[in-house]
Formats: C-alpha cells, sequence, structure tokens
C-alpha cells in the first residue's frame, strides 16, 4: 500500500464525524418523537375522561354483536352473496358457526354459517326438533323478551317458532331461508327496525356433538355506529386530529376528523428522496401504513389491543401522503371500573421528518464538505511527501549506479524537517561509499607503482647472490626466493595492465559492425582453447548492426570464456549466444558448471572479487580484474553485466545499447 494510500485511508477515519452526527440525529428524531407521543396520551386521557363526565353514549362493557352498514341490498335466501363485502368482520361463535349482522333503514339481517359435518335434520314443529340440529334465537327490546326454535328437515324456506308465545310485541313467527352444503348449514332471517332490538342472543345445537344445553342462547347487546357519540366527539376533539371510539371488542362506534395535513408551501414540502432517507437512517420505530383502517368497521391494531388490556399505548407508522408520519395514541375508557372501550387519536405530521432531515442533511453536507477539504490537503501533502521521498531513492539508485558517486548535489540536504535529516545522512554516506571506491578504483595502481622499486631491488639482490657463490645447500631458497620475485612480477604486470585497461575502455572508439559475425569468430577462435568441452553457438541469421567497439567486445568476451572455462570439468558443454533486443542486444555465454553462491550474485562483477581458488605453483594468480572488466565494456556500452544460476551451470549476460555517435564538426 503506497504511502497516499495509507493517508487516503487515514483521512476516511473523518467518516466518524458523520456518523456521529447521523447518530445524534436520530437520537434527536427519537426524542421528537417521544414529546409529540406524550402531548397526544395526555390528549387521549383528558377526551376519555370528558366522555364520561359529559355522559356520553359509550358502549357497553363486555362482549356485544356488531351491526354492519349494509352497503348493497340483501335478499333473504340463505346464501352469502350478498354478505361478501362484510364478511371479512364476520364475529365467531363457539368452534364452529360465524355471525353476522347488517342493516339498513326498514331492517336488521342475520345469517349464520355453521360447521357440522354430521346432520341430524327436523323441522322446528316436529316433536324431534330439539334432538335435531337447531339453533334458538332470543331477541329483546327494552323489557320484552322472546326466543325462537330454528331447524329444518329440508333446505329452503322455514320459521323460527316462538317458545314464549305471551312475550308481548314480538311476534311469534319469524320467516327465515335454511341452506345446506356438504360441510355444514347457514340461516338467514331479517327483522323491523321498528321493534328496536337492543339484546340479540344465539344458540347452536349440533345432535352430533351432544354438549350443547338445550335452549340456551348466548346474549349479547346489538352495537352499531353511533352519530349520536360521533358529535360528542367532534366538540371535544383538538384540530388535526382523527378520532375514534371503539367498543370493547374494537368495533368503531364513533369517529369525527381526518388524516389531512395542513396546507404546505411546494418548498417545504420533502421529496421522494427525503422521505426515503427519512424513512432508511432515521426512523427508528415505523409501522406500515394501515390505510384499511379508514373504512373498516373493526380496528384490530396493536396499540388497540393494548389500551383494550387497560394500559394507554402509541404507535407510529408511515402516512399516506409522502413524507408524512401517523402517531396514533390509544386510550382506555373506564367507567365504575368497567372497560367501555377505547378512545383512539391520530395525528398526521410532517414536522419531525422535516426537521430530522433538515439537521441530517445539513449535517452531511457539512460533514462531507471538511471530509473533502480534509481528504484533499491530506491528498496534496501525500502526493509532496512522495514526491519528495521518490527525489531520494532515484538520488540513492543513481549512486548506487554509479559506485557511491553522486552526479551532483545530494536532494533535500537543505530541508529542516526530518526528510532534510535523512537526506543529509544519506549524502555523507555516499561521500564516504564513493571515497572508499575511488580508493579501491585506484588501489591496483598505486599499488603497481609502490612495487615496482622493492621489486627490483630484491631481484637485484637476487642476481647479486647468484653471482656470489652460494654453497649447494642454498640453492634451493635461492630458486624459491626468484619465483616469489617472479609471481610479484606479475601481480604488478596485471594490475597495471587492468588500469591502463580501464582508460582504453574510457577512450575506446565504435563503429558500426555486425555483432552477428564479432560474436561467431570470437566462438570459433575458442575451439582450440576448449578442448574436449563443445562449444555451441546461437545467433540470429540476419545481421545484428550496432554503434559499438569491437575491440572492447572482444575482450569482454574473452574475460568471459577464461571465467566459464576454469569452471566448466573436462567433458562440460559451454554456449555463446546473441539475441537482438528492443533497445540493443544480449550476449550470453552459458557453461556447464557449479551455481553461483547467493551471496556473491551482487558482488561479482566489483573488482578485486573472485571465486577461483587459490592459484598453484606455476599458475597466473587471478585477481578478480576480469568480471570487473566485463563490467566497465558493458557500462561503456550504456549496459550492464548480470549472472545467473541455470539448470546445470552459470549464465553471463552482456546488455549493450550501444555507444553513443560523437557529432561532427
Amino acid at each position: 500500500m503506497t504511502l497516499r494510500q495509507k493517508l487516503l485511508l487515514v483521512a476516511l477515519c473523518t467518516l466518524a464525524l458523520p456518523v456521529a452526527g447521523w447518530l445524534y440525529v436520530r437520537q434527536m428524531e427519537t426524542l421528537l418523537r417521544e414529546g409529540q407521543a406524550q402531548a397526544l396520551v395526555a390528549s387521549a386521557r383528558a377526551m376519555a375522561r370528558s366522555l364520561v363526565v359529559v355522559e356520553a353514549p359509550l358502549p357497553p362493557a363486555g362482549s356485544a354483536w356488531y351491526v354492519q352498514a349494509a352497503n348493497v341490498p340483501i335478499t333473504i335466501d340463505g346464501y352469502a352473496d350478498d354478505w361478501a363485502s362484510l364478511s371479512p368482520w364476520a364475529q365467531p361463535l363457539g368452534r364452529n358457526a360465524k355471525v353476522m349482522f347488517a342493516e339498513d333503514d326498514r331492517w336488521l339481517y342475520f345469517t349464520i354459517d355453521v360447521r357440522a359435518p354430521q346432520r341430524r335434520r327436523a323441522d322446528a314443529a316436529d316433536r324431534l326438533a330439539l334432538s335435531a340440529d337447531h339453533l334458538i334465537i332470543s331477541i329483546a327490546s327494552n323489557e320484552d323478551a322472546q326466543r325462537y326454535l330454528l331447524a329444518s328437515a329440508a333446505p329452503g324456506a322455514t320459521t323460527a317458532i316462538a317458545l314464549d308465545p305471551e312475550a308481548g310485541v314480538l311476534p311469534d313467527r319469524i320467516n327465515a331461508q335454511w341452506q345446506e352444503d356438504g360441510g355444514g348449514f347457514r340461516a338467514e332471517l331479517k327483522l323491523p327496525r321498528g321493534l328496536r332490538l337492543d339484546r340479540f342472543g344465539i344458540g347452536v345445537h349440533i345432535a352430533a356433538d351432544g354438549d350443547a344445553e338445550p335452549l340456551s342462547a348466548d346474549s349479547r347487546p346489538l352495537l352499531e355506529f353511533s352519530p349520536a357519540l360521533s358529535q360528542e366527539l367532534a366538540r371535544l376533539a383538538p384540530d388535526g386530529v382523527r378520532v375514534r371510539v371503539l367498543s370493547p371488542d374494537a368495533w368503531l362506534m364513533a369517529q369525527t376528523g381526518r388524516l389531512t395535513l395542513p396546507d404546505t408551501p411546494a418548498n417545504g414540502q420533502p421529496g421522494w428522496f427525503a422521505a426515503l432517507v427519512y424513512r432508511s437512517l432515521l426512523a427508528t420505530r415505523l409501522d406500515d401504513n394501515a390505510a384499511w383502517t379508514e373504512d373498516a368497521p373493526k380496528i384490530d391494531l396493536p396499540e388497540v389491543r393494548e389500551a383494550l388490556s387497560g394500559k394507554p399505548a402509541t404507535a407510529w407508522r408511515a402516512g399516506e401522503e409522502r413524507g408524512s408520519v401517523v402517531l396514533a395514541a390509544a386510550m382506555p375508557i373506564t367507567q365504575g371500573g368497567k372497560l367501555h372501550g377505547v378512545v383512539l387519536l391520530e395525528q398526521p405530521s410532517r414536522a419531525v421528518p422535516l426537521l430530522a432531515n433538515r439537521a441530517l442533511f445539513g449535517l452531511l453536507l457539512t460533514s462531507f464538505g471538511v471530509l473533502l477539504v480534509a481528504g484533499g490537503v491530506l491528498l496534496l501533502f501525500a502526493t509532496r511527501l512522495t514526491f519528495r521521498l521518490r527525489r531520494l531513492r532515484n538520488a540513492a539508485e543513481r549512486a548506487q549506479d554509479n559506485d557511491g558517486k553522486l552526479d551532483g548535489p545530494f536532494p533535500l540536504i537543505d530541508a529542516t524537517d526530518e526528510l532534510g535529516d535523512l537526506a543529509r545522512s544519506f549524502a555523507r554516506l555516499f561521500d564516504v561509499v564513493g571515497g572508499y571506491t575511488d580508493y579501491l578504483r585506484t588501489l591496483a595502481s598505486k599499488l603497481s607503482h609502490e612495487l615496482q622499486t622493492p621489486l627490483a631491488i630484491v631481484k637485484s639482490s637476487l642476481d647479486n647472490l647468484d653471482h656470489a657463490g652460494l654453497p649447494p645447500e642454498a640453492e634451493p631458497y635461492l630458486a624459491r626466493a626468484r619465483d616469489g620475485v617472479t609471481r610479484l612480477s606479475a601481480l604488478v604486470r596485471a594490475m597495471s595492465e587492468a588500469s591502463r585497461m580501464e582508460r582504453a575502455i574510457a577512450s575506446a572508439e565504435a563503429e558500426d559492425v555486425n555483432l552477428v559475425d564479432v560474436v561467431r569468430g570470437c566462438a570459433e577462435g575458442y575451439r582450440g582453447l576448449a578442448g574436449d568441452r563443445p562449444i555451441e553457438v546461437d545467433v540470429p541469421a540476419e545481421p545484428v548492426v550496432m554503434h559499438v567497439s569491437p575491440e572492447l567486445i572482444a575482450q569482454a568476451l574473452d574475460k568471459l570464456f577464461d571465467n566459464a572455462l576454469s569452471f566448466t570439468p573436462p567433458g562440460g558443454w559451454l554456449r555463446i549466444a546473441l539475441h537482438p533486443t528492443v533497445d540493443g542486444a544480449d550476449v550470453e555465454l552459458a557453461n556447464q558448471g557449479p551455481p553461483l553462491p547467493a551471496a556473491m550474485q551482487g558482488r561479482l562483477f566489483d573488482s578485486l572479487v573472485s571465486l577461483r581458488d587459490k592459484a598453484t605453483p606455476g599458475e597466473a594468480p587471478h585477481l578478480g580484474l576480469g568480471l570487473y572488466v566485463v563490467r566497465l565494456v558493458a557500462e561503456r556500452h550504456q549496459g550492464t553485466a548480470s549472472a545467473r544460476n541455470i539448470d546445470d551451470g552459470v549464465a553471463f549476460t552482456l546488455h549493450l545499447k550501444g555507444l553513443p555517435r560523437q557529432r561532427l564538426g
């Protein structure tokens, strides 16, 4: 990972600022919602108490039958087609029956659907009717009450017979319809609204069950939507709030107000993106929109169920209009220690989302602006720092390629920061390395010059001793001394030749030659020296013309061949190859033999470095100058010299780019 990437990663840590701000705005939104919820709960509590104080017509405590408004004409035929729109709110009776009530201006309609796979049939007038499947229906109006037996031996029209004939104004018989299917039966009847019924009881007796109490009926009050209670609510309801009163079974008894938002200017209404941000990032507890509760006769919501258990409850849900929310508060209505229903207040609002969105967007814009500025500053700083470090690296690499010599003043040495200290340390280091390298470069010539006079003195002294007539036992010692002087003279000549070679390489002249001819000619000359070692020559068929010094190329190949021959075992192979490259050519000489030590591969072409064993008597000494000369030849041709291990030996490569052409005039 680069330095700029690391600093960019550090800059990303400033993202903690918008995250912390987002958490703060979210907490602020929660507090705003809690304050608004507490205010609406207080309004709901005040309204519940007011309904009790003004003696509003509240629903009775306990269970009741709810009578829905018939939105389509109902025909008494025993079928459920006319009841389809009301069937979602059918009221259960026991384990296997459902009942529905409906009314219009003239009639009260009733239907019951009983699931009873095993049937026993009899008409209501039959003496066996009470032991067959039958219904007990009880109705009451003020002080008058009557029970009816409803049964049928076959589908079709039937009659419910009164069990208490002397019951006042209530009828003795009720016409009904009875229909059956494979899973049970369905009964349907209607009663005049003029009877002013206030209670209705239903008892289902299935002969196959055998556990029904004879002539019993579940009698409950009849409830319906109350316009009078709705008017009372309209006087008490606050502005901008929908108020509904529900029975202890959550049936809608009264309602006033609508979920309408106050008119706001177009620029004050949130867009789709702001609404999405609020619902995704800020609204921590927002239920789905329950628009179906607008006209539903039963409001079965979580906050209503909690209020029916005796505890106030609130809930937030998404509003019908974009960017709005609805707060609902349910409060139980109690009188005399009994639960008479629930008052449900619902208040739409855009204030909380707008405030939260504005705070969030303002925070995000500020945070991202700071982030961009900080990131830009850090990126500029990292770029400048990277540029300065790259200058130090490039200067150090140039000095390494130039044997520790600087090609000019070291960069950044005038800087006053830590990079300036590092640059000055590097400059002092390369000054020391360059001086030591210069010393090593001139060591051979200095030694050869300094050793000339002592060698001459020793040689003349040995000649004088030879003429002085030494005893025979001293002759071996004199011969050894002469041999040592001869080897020292050879060393001095080799060092002198190396110094002359450096000067010759620096002053060599170039010409356009075909390297194929140079390499092939040298290889043919080496065959006589290789003995039983075969030499393979790999050169291209096309000419490879370059502006080089052929003498220097040949001298470098001579040094490489002499080095390779000394390490190639008898019968081992040698290979000389020439490969053109994009910017020049590669001359490679490979030989079979031991691999190069890993520690020596980087120092192999330095001066006075050798891998050969100590020279035996009679052999020329090895000073480690041969590969150094090869390196000088490669650098003179703007190239490099390298060595690498191959599968069965070592390969030395000269990468040549050619000598620069001199301008005439």
